[in-house]
């Protein structure tokens, strides 16, 4: 029974590390006034007839603070990447010069800064959920072996031992979520 109370344990911990590793990713993609290439993960572009991410198709550097360079390995991908990121709808306008492409971030007003705060919020609440829902999982789990004999002394502890980690993931959450806003609301 003990393997099995570890192996619940286990599996909890593993999927509420997945759920921060999402938060994670998902925070990154939410600009804070400053370039970053990873604004753009998980836009594609449409690389003959098939969509492919654009740090596939060319390079992508920052040039400054405010500023993205894109170049392409074809030239003929200029368009497809320029189209693709008006479609993906990052808030930032693409100059296409013929060589490569631009993107200049502008700054932040007081304004767009709450609102990427709050959506970084919804982020975290979201993964709060899901680890929320893993630590209900484990515990039904437990509940089902408690009625195939486990004893309640044993179902109380490991009960209190994923409440415990259900804690851990759920500070790391809040954590992510104020340097997030720190860093937004920085000037």
């Amino acid at each position: 029974m003990s393997e099995e109370l570890d192996l619940i344990t286990v599996d909890a911990e593993d999927s509420m590390n997945k759920a921060i590793s999402h938060l994670e990713l998902e925070l990154t993609k939410i600009r804070a006034g400053k370039a970053s290439p990873t604004m753009l993960d998980g836009i594609m572009a449409d690389y003959y007839g098939a969509p492919t991410p654009i740090n596939q198709v060319a390079n992508i550097s920052v040039l400054d603070v405010r500023t993205i360079t894109i170049q392409p390995w074809e030239k003929n991908m200029l368009a497809p990447i320029e189209r693709a990121i008006m479609m993906a709808n990052i808030g930032v306008t693409p100059q296409n010069d013929g060589v490569q492409i631009r993107l200049f971030m502008p700054p932040l007003t007081e304004e767009r800064r709450r609102e990427f705060v709050k959506r970084a919020a919804g982020e975290g609440e979201q993964s709060k959920v899901a680890i929320r829902n893993i630590r209900r999982d484990a515990i039904e789990q437990i509940k089902k072996l408690q009625k195939d004999g486990l004893s309640e002394d044993a179902a109380k502890d490991a009960e209190k031992g994923i409440q415990d980690i259900t804690d851990k993931f759920i500070a790391l959450v809040e954590k992510h979520l104020a340097a997030k806003e720190k860093e937004m609301m920085a000037i």
